[in-house]
C-alpha cells in the first residue's frame, strides 16, 4: 500500500498523486502545470495503460488537464468524479484540446518556414472526447465500492461547482487505511456554491496550501465595491475589463452584476451592457444552471424558488464567435467586458487588454489569483509596458483588484479544515503550494498544532501500512529557457541572476512579515506601515 507524489509538490499547479494498493494503480488528479514551473516532476511509475482508476477532485485544468494525454498514452481505466465535475470536464477538456491543436498549427507554420520538424499537439480533441466516455459521475456523500478493498466518497469542499475532497478506504490483508485528499479547499461565503464541508476521520491527509502563508482580508461588500468600479470607470468614459476564470469566477461576477442591476446602483448609465467573451465561460454557465439542485447555496436557491436565474439579467450579451468578440471593440459606449483567461496568458482577454490597457479612462479589474510568471501578475505588480501580439503596449489603464475574491481558503480556512479531524491523522502531506509556503505551512502544522506534517518533493513515496518513507523525492529545479546572449550579458548574467533571486527572497521575506502582522494591534500595524512607506520613499527618491 504505497502513496507517491508526482505533481504540485512544492509547486502550485500540476496536481498528480499515485496510489498503489489492492493490486490496483490509482491516480489522484492528473493536472497540467500553469504559470511558473519550479521543479521537474517525476514520471508516473507505471505505464498509462496500467492505471486502473483516476479519482478527480474537480475540473480546473491544473487538476484535470492531462487526463486526455493519459488516454492518448494508453489509459483505458475509469475516472471517478462528481456529476458537476464531469459536466464541466466535458467542456473544459475539449477547450484545452482545442488550445493544444491551435498552438500546434501556429508552431507548425513557423516550423515549416524554418525547415524544422512538425510539432505534435499534446493531445487532440479526439483524445479528450474519448476519455470523457470513461468518466463515472458520482453523487456527493455516496460511499462507492470501486473494487475489492477500495471505496471512495466525495465531499463538497466549496472551491468550485462540483469540487470535492475525496475519502479513500484501502483494505489489504485485513488492514484498512483511510486517505483523505483535500483537493482545493474553498473559501467561505462564496456566492452561489456551498461553504466547505468537513471530514472527521483519516489515517493520512493530503492537503493543499495555496494560501498557506496569508490571510484574506475581511470580505468587503462585493456588490458595492464592484458597483463603485463600474460607476467610476463609466463616468470617465472607459470600459471595465475583467480578466476572469471561465469557470467559477465568471459566474460569480454575473451573480454580483445581476444584483447591481436589480438595485439600480449605477447612476447615469442605464441599461449598460455586460459582455461575456468566452465560449468556455458561456458553456460553463449553462452547467452551473443545470446543477443548481446539488450545488447552489441557500441564497442562490432562494432566487431559483422565486423564478429568478441568478446568472442572467438585461443587457447581458454573450460573445460566442470570433466576429462577436471583435464587434465588442466597435461598441463605443462604456461597458463591462468579462473574458478569459483569468491570468491573461491566453484567450480573448489579450485582445481586450490590447484595446484597453493604454486607455487611462479604462479599468482592468483582477478578480482572482495571478501566478508568478503570468501576464496578469506582471500587470498587477506594476509593469509599465507589456507585449501583446507583437506590439508593446503602455499600461495607462487603472489597475485594480477586487479584494477578498478568492476560491481558495486562506491560512485560517486551511487550519479550520484540517483541525476538524477528531483524531490527528498519522501524517499530513502538504502539497499544491509555492515552495517556501509549503515549508512554512508544515512548520505551522508541526509546531503550533502538533501534526506530523511533511511537504514532499516529486518522487517521494510512502508505505501507508508502516507510515515509513520509501523514497525521499528529488528537488530538481527546472532549467530556464536559454537564449543567445551578448558578451556583456554573459559576463554580467550570473551576478544579475543572483541579485534577482535575492530580491525575490527579500520580497517574500517582507511579505511574510506583513502577513504575520495583519490582525495584530493597530499600533504595531501602523508602525510597520510607516516603516515600509519610508523605505519605499527612500528607494523611489
Amino acid at each position: 500500500m504505497k502513496l507517491m507524489f508526482l505533481g504540485a509538490a512544492h509547486e502550485v499547479t500540476g496536481s498528480c498523486h499515485y496510489i498503489e494498493a489492492c493490486g490496483k494503480s490509482i491516480l489522484l488528479d492528473c493536472g497540467m502545470e500553469q504559470g511558473r514551473d519550479t521543479y521537474e516532476n517525476q514520471d508516473i511509475p507505471v505505464s498509462a495503460s496500467d492505471i486502473d482508476y483516476l479519482f478527480l477532485s474537480h475540473a480546473h485544468i491544473d487538476h484535470s488537464g492531462l487526463i486526455p494525454l493519459l488516454y492518448k498514452n494508453g489509459f483505458r481505466g475509469q475516472v471517478y468524479a462528481t456529476e458537476a465535475t464531469t459536466d464541466l470536464c466535458r467542456i473544459m477538456l475539449l477547450d484545452s484540446a482545442h488550445i493544444q491543436e491551435f498552438e500546434a498549427q501556429w508552431r507548425n507554420r513557423k516550423n515549416k518556414r524554418a525547415g524544422k520538424e512538425p510539432f505534435e499537439p499534446l493531445y487532440t480533441t479526439e483524445d479528450a472526447m474519448a476519455v470523457l466516455e470513461h468518466f463515472v459521475p458520482c453523487d456527493y456523500m455516496q460511499k462507492i465500492t470501486v473494487s475489492d478493498g477500495i471505496e471512495i466518497r466525495f465531499t463538497d469542499v466549496g472551491h468550485l461547482l462540483g469540487s470535492s475532497s475525496i475519502e479513500i478506504w484501502l483494505t489489504e490483508d485485513g488492514i484498512t487505511k483511510k486517505i483523505v485528499y483535500s483537493g482545493d479547499i474553498g473559501n467561505i461565503n462564496q456566492p452561489i456554491i456551498h461553504d466547505p464541508r468537513y471530514t472527521q476521520e483519516a489515517d493520512y491527509v493530503i492537503m493543499e496550501n495555496t494560501y498557506g502563508d496569508r490571510y484574506h482580508t475581511m470580505p468587503p461588500d462585493y456588490v458595492a465595491e464592484l458597483a463603485m468600479h463600474i460607476q467610476e470607470t463609466f463616468d470617465r468614459g472607459g470600459n471595465l475589463v475583467i480578466p476572469s476564470f471561465a469557470v467559477g469566477r465568471t459566474q460569480e461576477m454575473l451573480y454580483f452584476i445581476r444584483e447591481i442591476k436589480e438595485r439600480r446602483l449605477i447612476k447615469g448609465h442605464d441599461g449598460f451592457k455586460v459582455y461575456v467573451d468566452s465560449p468556455l465561460a458561456i458553456e460553463a454557465t449553462k452547467v452551473f444552471v443545470a446543477n443548481y439542485l446539488d450545488c447552489y447555496d441557500t441564497a442562490a436557491m432562494e432566487l431559483v424558488r422565486q423564478g429568478i436565474n441568478p446568472l442572467e439579467f438585461s443587457g447581458l450579451t454573450l460573445a460566442v464567435t470570433a466576429d462577436d468578440s471583435m464587434a465588442i471593440n466597435f461598441d463605443t459606449k462604456p461597458k463591462v467586458i468579462i473574458s478569459a483567461s483569468g491570468m491573461c496568458e491566453a484567450g480573448r482577454i489579450r485582445h481586450h487588454l490590447k484595446h484597453n490597457l493604454w486607455r487611462p479612462e479604462s479599468t482592468i479589474l483582477f478578480v482572482g489569483y495571478q501566478s508568478i510568471g503570468t501576464l496578469g501578475r506582471a500587470v498587477i505588480d506594476g509593469e509599465t509596458e507589456v507585449r501583446l501580439f507583437g506590439e508593446t503596449i503602455t499600461v495607462e489603464a487603472n489597475i485594480q483588484q477586487l479584494a477578498g475574491v478568492s476560491g481558495h481558503a486562506d491560512k485560517k480556512g486551511l487550519l479550520n479544515w484540517v483541525n476538524h479531524f477528531e483524531t490527528k491523522p498519522e501524517r499530513v502531506f502538504v502539497v499544491h503550494g509555492e515552495d517556501m509556503v509549503c515549508d512554512d505551512f508544515v512548520k505551522c502544522l508541526r509546531e503550533e498544532h502538533g501534526y506530523e506534517a511533511f511537504a514532499p518533493y516529486s518522487g517521494a513515496c510512502f508505505d501507508l501500512i508502516t507510515n515509513q518513507m520509501i523514497s525521499e523525492g528529488v528537488k530538481i529545479p527546472v532549467k530556464p529557457k536559454e537564449y543567445p546572449k551578448t558578451k556583456a550579458q554573459t559576463e554580467g548574467g550570473k551576478r544579475a541572476a543572483y541579485l534577482s533571486d535575492q530580491l525575490d527572497i527579500a520580497a517574500k521575506r517582507l511579505q511574510r512579515i506583513v502577513n504575520q502582522n495583519k490582525g495584530g494591534a493597530n499600533r504595531d500595524m501602523e508602525k510597520l506601515l510607516k516603516q515600509i512607506n519610508e523605505l519605499c520613499d527612500r528607494i523611489e527618491a
